[in-house]
């Protein structure tokens, strides 16, 4: 399957937003991601990147490069809402992904890439393991400040 991966514009905010309410249940608005893709648009390590097949989105993530001033943490990267659109699935388009991920942190001087994913998404799972994510003894802690 051809497919194409580019960093997202404002044009695709619509597009990306319906995607990850379908794979994530989400009920995100367009005004809001629209308000925050503006807002962090410039911001070069903010990276939403996408993957166009037949004419439409059907794979998102959102790269967060961060930078440290610690040695072993050295610079790395967070990838979040890795999805593809459920009928384009079993392509390999999220190892294809993955690849375009690692190149674009490998561009950033990241010497890790590491990402969350629900507990209730088993088949993604297994999908980064096999392309050498491996769990980590850690747990990933929330606060809600509102």
């Amino acid at each position: 399957m051809e497919i194409l991966f580019r960093k997202a514009t404002l044009d695709d905010v619509e597009e990306i937003v319906n995607l990850c309410n379908e794979c994530f249940n989400e009920n995100t608005s367009i005004d809001y991601a629209t308000r925050v893709f503006k807002e962090t648009m410039n911001d070069k390590n903010q990276i939403y990147l996408i993957g166009v097949a037949d004419n439409k989105i059907v794979a998102h993530t959102k790269i967060t490069v961060i930078p440290t001033i610690y040695e072993k943490m050295n610079t790395y990267s967070i990838l979040n809402h890795v999805c593809v659109k459920p009928e384009y699935r079993r392509h390999n388009i999220a190892t294809k992904m993955l690849i375009e991920c690692e190149k674009i942190s490998k561009e950033n001087n990241c010497v890790v890439m590491e990402l969350w994913s629900n507990n209730f998404r088993q088949p993604a799972h297994e999908c980064y393991k096999s392309y050498g994510f491996v769990v980590n003894d850690a747990k990933f802690f929330s606060k809600e400040i509102i």
